[in-house]
């Protein structure tokens, strides 16, 4: 048994840090385990070993585990991808990856402002770099590594946010990431994403690498199901995705907050409102072109996000929509400016109106 081989103290330390939900090193002379969370304890070891990028796309996961797939698929025929973490391989799905490429993995322990600048370091020498850490930490705690060794310097490190928004649920407003939109899109050189399901996460993971700039992505912790699963779709970075097309609003999502815009739109048309569902997964550079078609139409629009109403998808999309003449009516959906409430994901997507439910409300309420 796992317990019988840590002593008392280590036993301890670990109980405690499982009562937050996180990550824990475990280092003994006799046992060596990195990373494992409850399960471990039950004797419960699964880890997925993908062999191609492609084999990954399937079962609905949490985004945060595409990441990880893809990113173990990438380095096996390469071996400048490189990962740093901050003492997050746990959190970030990356304990398979340090065991099948201990070469190609640095652990700077908690210290995320070390985490960018050896990140920076090793993209300067020609390294394909992710630097991983919580979202909320990451994009505060190292701002100025972000802005000066990342952007400025123009080292292509790609900076992903993991167990972003409000996913840390409970641990509240100090572990929650509801600015990192807003700081980040007013760095120069550095492109923001939140890919919303599977399909998009492991692209952007993809092109990510191909493109070989400074990118900032976020991936939350719950399962992402399919904008998509009966359609072919593509992706491009810089391109919002058109989910579902309709002629009495549009929803323009991001991130975790565009599937609960399609089942919003899809409860909608029951009652006789059919919505455009827009997934603006790179929120910059924002696709400007899309965002004045839709515009054109004339009809209302709706943004959501799992940020702050300051500084994000929605003040993004109003900037340019009132800069170049349009009037539709519009409204910001995301956290307002408070601390958040304390309770789960799902609890305070539904508190603050991010839910179906809280969606076609709105909906309903600005068509009156």
């Amino acid at each position: 048994m796992l317990a019988q081989a840590i002593d008392f103290e280590c036993l301890l330390i670990t109980a405690i840090r499982l009562t937050y939900n996180s990550d824990y090193l475990i280092q003994n002379s006799s046992l060596k385990i990195q990373h494992y969370h409850l399960s471990a304890f039950l004797g419960i070891l699964n880890y997925t070993i993908v062999a191609t990028v492609e084999s990954i796309i399937g079962i609905d996961k949490p985004n945060q585990d595409i990441f990880s797939e893809t990113v173990q698929a990438l380095a096996a025929s390469d071996r400048n991808i490189i990962v740093v973490t901050s003492d997050s391989r746990g959190s970030g799905k990356l304990v398979p990856f340090g065991q099948k490429f201990p070469n190609q993995i640095v652990e700077v322990g908690i210290a995320e402002q070390n985490l960018v600048g050896v990140a920076a370091g090793l993209a300067s020498a020609g390294k394909k770099t992710f630097a991983v850490s919580p979202a909320c930490f990451l994009t505060a705690r190292s701002f100025e590594q972000i802005k000066n060794d990342v952007a400025y310097s123009d080292n292509p490190v790609i900076l992903v946010g993991i167990s972003a928004g409000v996913s840390y649920g409970a641990l509240g407003s100090t572990h929650h990431s509801l600015h990192d939109f807003a700081v980040l899109r007013a760095v120069n050189n550095l492109i923001v994403m939140a890919p919303a399901d599977n399909y998009e996460t492991a692209e952007a993971v993809k092109q990510a690498v191909v493109l070989g700039v400074p990118v900032y992505m976020r991936f939350g912790k719950k399962v992402m199901p399919s904008l998509s699963p009966d359609k072919e779709v593509s992706f491009e970075i810089g391109k919002g995705r058109v989910v579902r097309e309709g002629q009495d609003i549009i929803l323009i999502g991001t991130g975790e907050t565009s599937y609960p815009a399609l089942q919003a739109a899809e409860q909608l048309q029951a009652s006789g409102v059919e919505a455009t569902v827009i997934n603006m997964h790179t929120i910059k550079p924002l696709d400007y072109e899309l965002l004045a078609k839709v515009a054109a139409t004339g009809k209302p629009i709706i943004t959501l996000e799992e940020h702050s109403i300051y500084g994000g998808l929605g003040e993004a999309c109003a900037s340019f929509l009132l800069q170049n003449g349009f009037t539709n009516k519009f409204k910001i959906m995301g956290i307002p400016d408070e601390y958040t409430v304390t309770g789960s994901q799902n609890e305070i997507f539904a508190h603050y109106g991010l839910s179906k439910e809280g969606i076609v409300k709105e909906v309903l309420s600005l068509l009156k």
